[in-house]
């Protein structure tokens, strides 16, 4: 019994592989689309690598933010997971953004926000972030006059 349970279990594997295989995605940056980020102030640019983020399915975007760019406080429904792959990003927990309650993370550095967290953030220098998670995705403002959909 042991012995088909293991070979079962290898034949899944194997067609978890081709299936996987037959949906492989290569994203090289020169096919990455920027677009302004309506939910963010401006300046602030997105690339939709992996969606829909409207739908409870996977996602990865990328944001490329410029020097002296400020994120107001905000919170989002499902958890974040920012990685920094240029620049550095100035990241806080907190109701209002405040420079001096951030932790600095570094290239190649992680953030992890979980759902319904408010947090804010600030880049000293152009800055390349990638975000990835779970949708439904959305941006809400803890002020929501910082909101700039609203202006």
């Amino acid at each position: 019994m042991r012995t088909v349970t293991v070979v079962a279990v290898a034949m899944l594997l194997m067609l978890g592989t081709v299936a996987w295989a037959a949906e492989h995605v290569i994203v090289e940056p020169k096919d990455l689309k920027w677009e302004d980020v309506p939910a963010l102030p401006s300046g602030a640019k997105v690339a939709l690598i992996e969606g829909p983020m409207d739908q409870a399915t996977p996602f990865i975007i990328r944001f490329k933010f410029p020097a002296d760019f400020k994120i107001p406080a905000h919170w989002h429904p499902n958890i974040e997971h920012v990685t920094v792959l240029s620049g550095s990003l100035n990241l806080g927990v907190g109701d209002k953004l405040d420079p001096a309650k951030t932790h600095v993370i570094p290239v190649g550095g992680v953030g992890i926000i979980p759902a319904k967290t408010n947090h804010f953030a600030w880049t000293k220098e152009e800055t390349v972030v990638q975000v990835h998670g779970m949708g439904p995705w959305g941006v809400t403002f803890v002020d929501p006059a910082d909101d700039p959909r609203k202006k």
